[in-house]
């Protein structure tokens, strides 16, 4: 009997092998993680198969409640002037053509981001660009009343603070280590308070995006690209990763009707570290500068260089008495890596260097002549331009500012007969002391000007300070000076 059930059993065990190998044969060949089968054509096709199972899922939980703590509503109030047709132009046919009304208050709103316990809150430039009263509300429904420490339009990011400490705040990561395809969270208060506190998720969807931008001001754009939804209020709020880092600040979307239609964009940390501590120390960002201009390289230049790839920047111009020039970079040269870190494209350079102070030294690696070669740079600050230096596009620097003859169809528009207009503006004496951009200055220390060249020259002849008259783009007179 035993050795009738061991043959039994023997048969079963080998009747269950036979069976396992015929259906194993009869499935498609697999690898770990892969898939290989046949497509209409019969070629051999690999798949990847993924298993989701609960555990596979991103959990956003922990991110979601730190990080919301400290992202605020920002509210401000602005005060404009209405603008009313001038009489004495209608019935006596002279005049400016525009006469002004009652000062009026507009209201608009944005969100901040607090980066540290004693009140300090990072936004956007735009948020709180010409407010006269700032209102900033947490999550715990707090209120208080804000102040500017500081702006920078270049990178369109500002420092308030409130009066309070012990304020939950966010730990700052590091935006380069970002890769594509990571999942992020957008915090903010989009369309208003009634959305305070509203919590997105998307991935990254490229990194280093600058867009376009017509306004003429000077700008550092190395966006952080993402689909996570947002909106009108976003601006200002937080982008922040897995573990509930602080990884960029939204700033803007790109969108046919104004509203969320599928990409948002975000000032990179790294970046705004730079910025804020600058504007929290000294009130302004102290700017490194390379004294270049510069394109991207494309396949035909690349192919009339010789190059052996299509990557990088070429050299345009070289300014004169830059860091760059004493440096012993010259026009065509192309630059790829500074520092030892590779740069692709002009926002690459720009963010690159923007993390730099006036004073520090960096290593560019650049290619000339098919060689590369390295370069030791000494960074300048953007106020230690030549004022009366020309630049790549025709206007003459001045204080961190460029000048350009204001056109007839300005000056109409303005109701004047000449004057020079403020076409961009970095960071330099003429930002902090107020200037904005689409401004006319028509008197330098009382004396009339028509050129950028006179606004040069009347400041040079200046003993002590520097005194500028003119009219802003809303047609409002504005009066500011500064020390030489």
């Amino acid at each position: 009997m035993k050795r009738g059930f061991l043959t039994v059993l023997l048969s079963v065990l080998a009747g269950g092998l036979t069976a396992y190998a015929v259906v194993k044969a009869s499935e498609p060949e697999t690898t770990a993680g892969t898939t290989i089968v046949k497509d209409a054509s019969g070629q051999e096709v690999e798949y990847r198969t993924v298993n989701l199972a609960e555990t596979d899922y991103p959990d956003f939980t922990y991110a979601a409640e730190t990080a919301v703590e400290a992202v605020v509503y920002v509210e401000v109030t602005v005060q404009s002037q209405s603008r009313s047709v001038d009489p004495f132009e209608f019935f006596f046919g002279f005049g400016n053509g525009y006469g002004f009304g009652q000062p009026r208050e507009q209201r608009g709103s944005g969100s901040g981001v607090i980066i540290r316990p004693d009140g300090y809150i990072v936004t956007n430039n735009h948020v709180v660009s010409g407010a006269t009263k700032i209102q900033v509300t947490l999550n715990n429904n707090d209120q208080y009343e804000a102040t500017v420490v500081g702006t920078d339009p270049a990178t369109d990011v500002a420092i308030i603070k409130v009066d309070a400490t012990g304020l939950p705040c966010l730990p700052m990561g590091d935006s380069d280590q970002l890769r594509l395809g990571e999942w992020v969270l957008a915090i903010g208060s989009p369309l208003g308070a009634q959305l305070r506190s509203t919590i997105t998720a998307g991935i990254v969807s490229a990194k280093g995006r600058s867009m376009p931008d017509n306004s003429g001001e000077f700008k550092i754009e190395s966006f952080i690209q993402t689909d996570a939804a947002v909106n009108p209020g976003n601006s200002g709020g937080a982008l922040v990763n897995k573990k509930g880092e602080l990884v960029g600040i939204n700033t803007a979307i790109v969108s046919q009707t104004g509203a969320y239609s599928g990409y948002s964009f975000a000032v990179p940390v790294n970046i705004v570290k730079r910025v804020a501590q600058d504007l929290m120390d000294f009130g302004s960002v102290k700017r490194a500068v390379l004294g270049i201009s510069m394109g991207n390289v494309d396949k035909k230049f690349a192919d009339e260089m010789k190059l052996s790839s299509v990557s990088g920047v070429y050299i345009n111009e070289v300014l004169k008495g830059s860091a760059a020039e004493k440096a012993g970079l010259q026009k065509n040269d192309v630059i790829i890596a500074i520092d030892g870190q590779k740069v692709t494209d002009g926002s690459s350079v720009q963010a690159k260097v923007s993390g730099y102070r006036p004073g520090d030294k960096a290593t560019i690696t650049y290619i000339r002549d098919g060689k590369t070669q390295e370069a030791k740079v000494v960074f300048q600050a953007s106020d230690s331009q030549v004022n009366g230096e020309a630049t790549a596009d025709g206007g003459t620097v001045f204080y961190g500012a460029t000048l350009k003859a204001a056109d007839a169809e300005t000056l109409k528009a303005l109701g004047l007969k000449s004057g020079v207009e403020i076409v961009s503006l970095g960071s330099g004496k003429m930002a902090e002391a107020g200037a904005k951009v689409g401004s006319v200055i028509t008197f330098v220390n009382d004396t009339p000007v028509a050129k950028p060249e006179e606004v040069v020259a009347k400041a040079k002849k200046a003993s002590r300070a520097i005194y500028l008259e003119g009219v802003d783009k809303n047609g409002r007179s504005f009066y500011f000076g500064f020390g030489k």
